[in-house]
């Protein structure tokens, strides 16, 4: 009988690449997962791992099952969410990631109602860059996770997880006011905004205030100005909106922010909407759909979201 949780570790050796990787990933030690690897070797019956010095890689049945640990694990996922729906009542933790911009916009009034709903679940949010959701999800860290990209830079979806989208915005350019441009509110509309052709050409020898490198909202930047015929010149890094509205309302230089950043902009920015789009999803593990408590938080923020919506609030 081959051991789930160490399938476990095999999907993620298949995922990570190296033992060392996994282990910090499970909070052990590299030996103790080589350990029970090997333990998982010998229920299957095949050797699952080459090992060439200190580097392993997957045999040909290693990645045959590593594949169907996907659906091994998405089964237990639903066995437990079956048992959840016969309890009485919704109780116990449910953990839910997101981003900052989400946790300060789209969260709070899911809160409040799941918590009137279901005064027996003990709410925790933990506030995430969304790149690293899809492995707290995996390693069961969070239960429900906001997740987001960008039409200009999509992301791949991570094989164990399950989304839904949640929210489409519009991504803006954010400019110092110098009061002199009076077609462009500092203030966005609530609905129908129509994009600005040709907006960042104008910024093409600006100064630009960009996210760190290797961040999700870095590489939009960088592919979105490309696209408009040019490479942004960085003046500032800094990865909160805020911080990018203030630098910006200082004439220090000019970003894009997406719609949720910008529900009170400050004095001195000028926004200009642009045709990019960031798309957020609600993401959980396979076979956690029908899990109560997952489906009754899932359900929620996307009532939420339509209710601001409908309000003009994004």
């Amino acid at each position: 009988m081959l051991d789930a949780r160490r399938l476990l570790l095999l999907r993620d050796l298949s995922r990570l690449g190296t033992i060392a990787a996994v282990a910090e990933a499970h909070a052990y030690t590299a030996s103790a997962v080589s350990q029970q690897l090997s333990v998982l070797e010998r229920e299957a019956g095949l050797p699952l791992l080459e090992r060439t010095g200190r580097r392993v890689a997957l045999t040909t049945a290693g990645r045959v099952l590593a594949e169907q640990a996907e659906t091994v694990l998405a089964a237990l996922e639903q066995a437990g969410a079956a048992l959840a729906a016969v309890a009485s009542g919704l109780t116990g933790p449910l953990r839910i990631g997101a981003f900052p911009t989400a946790v300060r916009t789209l969260l709070p009034a899911a809160l409040v109602a799941l918590g009137r709903a279901h005064p027996g679940l003990e709410l925790q949010v933990v506030e995430l860059d969304p790149v690293a959701v899809p492995a707290a999800l995996r390693d069961r860290r969070l239960d429900v996770g906001l997740l987001h990209d960008y039409d200009a830079v999509p992301v791949k979806p991570s094989p164990a997880l399950d989304t839904l989208p949640l929210l489409e915005e519009t991504v803006y350019l954010a400019a110092p006011d110098d009061g002199t441009d009076a077609t462009h509110a500092p203030v966005p509309a609530a609905a129908g905004e129509t994009p600005v052709p040709d907006a960042l050409a104008a910024y093409c020898d600006a100064d630009w205030i960009l996210a760190t490198p290797g961040t999700l909202c870095h590489s939009v930047t960088l592919q979105v100005c490309r696209t408009a015929g040019f490479t942004p010149r960085a003046r500032h890094h800094a990865d909160d909106f805020t911080t990018v509205l203030a630098l910006v309302a200082a004439g220090q230089g000019v970003s894009l922010v997406p719609r949720l950043a910008v529900t009170a902009p400050p004095a001195g920015v000028r926004l200009t909407p642009l045709a990019t789009r960031r798309r957020t999803r609600v993401a959980y593990r396979k076979g956690a759909a029908a899990h109560p408590a997952v489906a009754a938080c899932v359900g929620t923020l996307r009532d939420c979201v339509r209710e601001g919506a409908a309000r003009g609030a994004w």
